[in-house]
């Protein structure tokens, strides 16, 4: 592993008025692990690497949770990982959430579909991670049938009132953009994509590309395979690259990943200080092309 590696090496985008290195970090993983020092030392190691973006959300945590983790362990929240890793935090660190869906103690997952029931997510998220606003919140939307005109006008009343700096919207198609943009501007689009999964949003990227906005896929390592971790079989095409790159087949998934666009921002997620080295390098390599072609 290279000592020089950062997350600046895969160049830089602004979510609003904010600059975050297009190589970040996703936090539901970091749960896993009862030792909580295990998540202190790859959140802190995150920073010293360069990475300037998180993804969270205060529904990230174990036991249970959406790593399904069950242990005996007290719970552990993605948020207050962060929280005790990183406060005070750096003036560059750009913390997004997510809000939606949400855990309460007596109706268990929920989704969120009134303005005092995201409001309540919004102040929790506030409270886990110490902060008087969020950098960035993206509406996640759980009914993907259904529009999101009136749960992502009420997020952007608590932008107006100074609790949320920037609004982004997740698991969505094109036109739950198109409704969204005339009621506050939308800095991201956070979607389920990879190598080998919903391809369909190539073109959805190219349009957020267009208007300025960051594509920032989730499961771009594990592909199909979602929280369970990185995909088992990588392709032929990807081993080839991995084997020319002196590299894994999961750095070859994110390089990929990358490659899409300058738009697109990378959060790979782990409880590993070594896989997070080895993501973050991912961001230096270069696939021409032809290599790229092969992929496809």
């Amino acid at each position: 592993m290279p000592s020089d590696i950062t997350a600046a090496a895969a160049g830089t985008w602004k979510l609003g008025d904010l600059t975050v290195n297009r190589m970040g970090f996703g936090a539901m993983r970091i749960t896993a692990n009862p030792d909580r020092s295990v998540a202190i030392r790859v959140l802190r190691r995150a920073v010293e690497l360069g990475v300037n973006h998180l993804d969270t959300a205060a529904f990230y945590a174990t036991p249970g949770g959406t790593l399904g983790i069950s242990d005996k362990a007290p719970t552990r929240y993605a948020n207050e990982l962060i929280r005790e890793a990183l406060s005070p935090y750096p003036e560059d660190l750009v913390i997004t959430t997510k809000v939606g869906p949400g855990v309460d103690p007596e109706r268990g997952f929920y989704n969120a579909t009134t303005a005092a029931e995201l409001r309540t997510q919004v102040e929790e998220n506030l409270r886990q991670l110490g902060r008087d606003h969020l950098d960035v919140v993206n509406l996640r939307v759980m009914d993907g049938s259904g529009s999101l005109a009136e749960r992502f006008g009420w997020l952007a009343e608590l932008r107006d009132a100074g609790l949320i700096r920037h609004l982004g919207i997740s698991n969505v198609r094109p036109d739950h953009l198109d409704e969204a943009e005339p009621i506050a501007p939308v800095v991201c689009v956070q979607n389920s994509y990879s190598l080998d999964t919903h391809r369909s949003d190539d073109t959805f990227l190219r349009t957020c590309a267009d208007r300025g906005i960051a594509y920032v896929p989730f499961f771009a390592i594990a592909g199909a395979s979602g929280g369970r971790g990185a995909t088992p079989a990588p392709s032929a095409a990807v081993q080839a690259l991995a084997a020319a790159h002196n590299a894994t087949a999961q750095q070859i998934r994110l390089a990929w990943t990358l490659h899409r666009s300058p738009n697109v921002l990378a959060i790979p997620g782990t409880g590993s200080t070594a896989h997070l080295e080895e993501n973050i390098a991912a961001g230096s390599l270069t696939l021409t092309p032809e290599e790229l072609a092969t992929l496809d």
